[in-house]
């Protein structure tokens, strides 16, 4: 891996509030972490490159969400169900600009619906609405960056 790809990876971790980033390949293991501040250094030995920042507490609780819990949907106060973002990434409505979106206000998903992709370095995973309902609402607009438990619809349960 070149010094400008672990470069890119470091932004990428900066801009989207990445801390932590592991990659292993047959001959070399990268692995990043950051500090709540971003700052620190570059470490390296052994084919592995570290990035060393300040320590961060224990976190066990993200968002108010017990970390390990599932992410897809959680009941809101009126009734409806937010499906949310089990990662960080961008995310798109489509499978590409020139398809039509996944699902609209008034779409009916079910359990295995795919109701959109979240990009993360550069794969494409597929978000399942993993609820029955009808959508409701839309609540990121396409191509805009996602936190991890960001909710990104609102179901109407059936």
């Amino acid at each position: 891996m070149e010094l400008k790809d672990i470069k890119a990876i470091i932004d990428l971790m900066k801009k989207n509030s990445i801390t932590e980033f592991e990659l292993e390949e047959k001959d070399s293991k990268l692995r990043l972490k950051r500090g709540i501040s971003g700052g620190g250094q570059v470490v390296q030995s052994e084919d592995s490159v570290q990035y060393a920042a300040m320590p961060m507490p224990p976190v066990a609780v993200v968002s108010g969400i017990p970390v390990g819990a599932p992410m897809a949907a959680s009941v809101a106060n009126s009734g409806e169900i937010d499906i949310k973002s089990p990662m960080i990434g961008t995310f798109y409505r489509s499978p590409s600009p020139e398809s039509a979106a996944y699902v609209e206000v008034g779409s009916e998903v079910g359990l295995e619906s795919v109701v959109c992709i979240i990009e993360a370095m550069k794969v494409m995973n597929e978000i399942k609405a993993e609820v029955k309902g009808v959508v409701t609402q839309i609540l990121v607009e396409n191509g805009k960056p996602v936190e991890f438990g960001q909710p990104l619809f609102k179901v109407r349960p059936a």
